[in-house]
């Protein structure tokens, strides 16, 4: 008895192993996420208000079917700088092929005081 319930132990670790083992996350390109990410930076250039200091946000974006911008959350402390980026950033067209970027993405946003 003691053999068969070690043995039903050991295949039960052995099948979650290899289930555990074959999971293999979806991650989009690096070229997408990076061509992406240049574009966005490109919508954000000169800001339209003056930046006294170093400004970060975190915003978690999609893309919807006609490959327009959608701004879902933008996680930062100063109003302006959230409503900089929406205005931006939402609904704007992006030009190109993102199968891969299906699904929310966060993109990390620094807007830097101009020397």
């Amino acid at each position: 008895m003691k053999q068969l319930k070690a043995l039903l132990l050991a295949v039960t670790l052995t099948i979650s192993s290899v289930l555990m083992a074959s999971t293999n996350p979806e991650k989009p390109s690096t070229t997408e996420s990076s061509a992406i990410t240049l574009k966005i930076e490109k919508f954000l250039k000169n800001p339209s208000f003056d930046v006294d200091y170093e400004m970060t946000a975190n915003v978690t974006l999609t893309l919807n079917k006609n490959n327009e911008l959608v701004v879902l959350y933008v996680d930062s402390t100063d109003g302006k700088m959230e409503n900089f980026i929406k205005s931006r950033l939402n609904y704007r067209k992006v030009t190109g092929s993102y199968e891969t970027l299906n699904g929310k993405f966060i993109v990390p946003v620094r807007v830097k005081v101009e020397e």
